[in-house]
């Protein structure tokens, strides 16, 4: 039987689609779907007559393992149970997105659970590669879906990759049982695959993200947030600089190179906005010049690169925690008794230096416990 084709540009209820797509899959069947790439086929990994299946319309090797699409960043660590502060880092900076990253097995991986068809060649390799696509249609399908999908390009082995709809159709047949066909591609190149190994990252096929990228995405991030980001904020920002890199017995300037970088924002920040006065002058007195600072507001993409955020008050970690769930392990506020730092807006310029001198006393307190961390070296 010919595939059932649905233009997703055309169909009066895409949920209907996505409902469609997943009762394929969980009937053992295959179906073929857009990604930000390339088009995918994937099949259910819970199903080995499926995985069979595929392996023979792709007319590749038992012994070749397929990359799994997964839900989420989050969703790796069943997958990768004792990720690398590094693959930990790159999974929630790049996911979803167009990079394949390769991980070593481990023995609680819930690959052993797995059929043995899906299993075998993962063990034999020793390693697994994980996905998260970023097309939202993909991504309902996989938020849907009972259990993991094992995902390949659609196409036949050694042929060109579909990066249309339409390509599916001419190419495939009555290969697989669904096609969702949602028109070109929006990138139009394979996804990056790049093993993650501890604090290396090896690039096996450069796709749409280059190695150059993939290096500086994996730099750490470090955010200070107060509430405007014009006074408590700066000056943690420049204080943190300043011992981080007197702590490596390095020059700050040596910060980026050695991948390291610290901003700061507010809560209820406007972008522009120069330091106050009174802490420009505090800085300076400190030996730190803030005085070409540029306030910022907190932003989703701070929020997902950031390794740690610290916050002057419990009421800014909270807001943070409330609005972004996921950063919950990965803010903390700036008292390591989680007490807040007083805001001296208004007052003389006394009361920036003793704010200072408080932001100063927790930053090296946190310096000191993200480098026993291991969190810089």
């Amino acid at each position: 039987m010919p595939p059932v084709v649905i233009d997703l540009k055309q169909t009066d209820d895409v949920r209907d689609a996505i409902l469609q797509a997943v009762e394929t899959l969980a009937a053992g069947k295959l179906i073929a779907l857009p990604t930000e790439t390339v088009y995918g086929i994937a099949a259910s990994a819970l199903n080995n007559d499926a995985i069979q299946r595929l392996y023979e319309l792709k007319g590749r090797p038992e012994e070749k393992p397929f990359a799994f699409a997964i839900k989420s960043a989050d969703d790796a660590l069943d997958y990768v149970p004792q990720m690398s502060a590094l693959q930990r880092r790159l999974a929630r900076r790049c996911w979803p997105g167009p990079v394949t990253f390769v991980y070593d097995l481990h023995p609680d991986s819930v690959v052993h659970r797995l059929p043995e068809l899906v299993k075998e060649p993962l063990l034999e390799r020793g390693t697994i590669g994980l996905r998260v696509p970023a097309h939202e249609i993909s991504l309902e399908v996989l938020r849907l879906c009972a259990g993991p999908l094992v995902l390949t390009s659609a196409n036949l082995s050694g042929q060109a990759d579909a990066t249309d709809g339409n390509q599916v159709v001419e190419e495939l047949g009555q290969g697989v049982d669904l096609i969702l066909n949602d028109g070109p591609s929006k990138l139009g190149q394979p996804s990056t695959v790049a093993k993650v190994q501890n604090d290396s990252i090896q690039i096996l096929r450069e796709g749409v993200v280059d190695t150059k990228t993939l290096n500086s995405i994996s730099n750490i991030l470090i955010m200070i947030v107060c509430t405007g980001n014009t006074c408590r904020s700066p000056m943690g920002e420049a204080l943190m600089r300043k011992r981080i890199a007197e702590s490596m017995g390095i020059s700050e300037a040596e910060l980026a190179k050695r991948g390291i970088q610290i901003v700061s924002a507010g809560i209820a920040a406007m972008p522009g906005g120069l330091a106050s006065p009174q802490s420009v002058e505090v800085m300076e007195r400190m030996g730190m010049d803030i005085e070409d600072h540029n306030s910022q507001p907190v932003t989703p993409h701070l929020v997902q690169f950031a390794d740690v955020i610290l916050t002057m008050t419990e009421r800014h970690r909270h807001a943070l925690v409330s609005h972004w769930p996921s950063a919950a392990s990965r803010t903390f506020t700036l008292r390591r008794d989680q007490g807040d730092v007083s805001d001296p807006i208004g007052m003389p310029v006394e009361h920036y230096q003793a704010c200072a001198d408080q932001i100063d006393e927790n930053v090296k307190a946190w310096v000191d416990f993200l480098k026993d961390k291991g969190t810089f070296g």
